[in-house]
């Protein structure tokens, strides 16, 4: 009898064991997004790497507004082409970002930060973005971005890359 009550609690509760992983393997979602969105910040401010890296191949990127730059771009290369590498050549020191704050909720990461650097012609570069970054397997599948288009159109047409 006390095998028979045994192997009948197993029964039930191994499902309900099962569930509960599986919600918790499923809320880990944001929090495991969140902190590679927030290592990859952290290596572009101490120069080892960039946020790009998490774009996957097939990433779509807008660019909200009115900039030079404002569109959506259809690849990673097609974004890495238009936008970073022409705008990294306008510099003679790169981008440092300053995270004010970072969000997480399901699949979507949230980060509005503050980025400096100086032009080539010896003028400082700053900026506001708040970056609104869909993610699948731990890669940003779209991504919308929001800047001060001024400051960054003043930078893209002032200084030749």
């Amino acid at each position: 009898m006390r095998a028979l009550i045994l192997s009948l609690l197993l029964f039930v509760t191994t499902p309900l064991q099962e569930t509960i992983v599986m919600a918790q393997s499923k809320d880990d979602v944001p929090a495991r997004n969140k902190a590679l969105v927030e290592d990859r910040f952290n290596a572009w401010r101490n120069g080892t790497g960039n946020p790009f890296e998490l774009l996957a191949d097939e990433a779509s990127w807008t660019i909200v507004g009115r900039s030079a730059a404002s569109k959506t771009y259809s690849s990673k290369e097609d974004f890495l082409r238009e936008v970073i590498r022409p705008f990294n050549a306008r510099m003679k020191e790169g981008l440092k970002p300053a995270i004010r704050n970072i969000y997480a909720d399901g699949n979507t990461v949230i980060i509005f930060f503050d980025a400096a650097g100086i032009a080539r012609d010896g003028k400082p570069y700053t900026n506001t973005y708040a970056w609104f970054l869909e993610m699948r397997d731990g890669k940003v599948v779209k991504a919308s971005a929001f800047y001060d288009s001024i400051e960054f159109n003043d930078l893209w047409t002032r200084v030749a890359p």
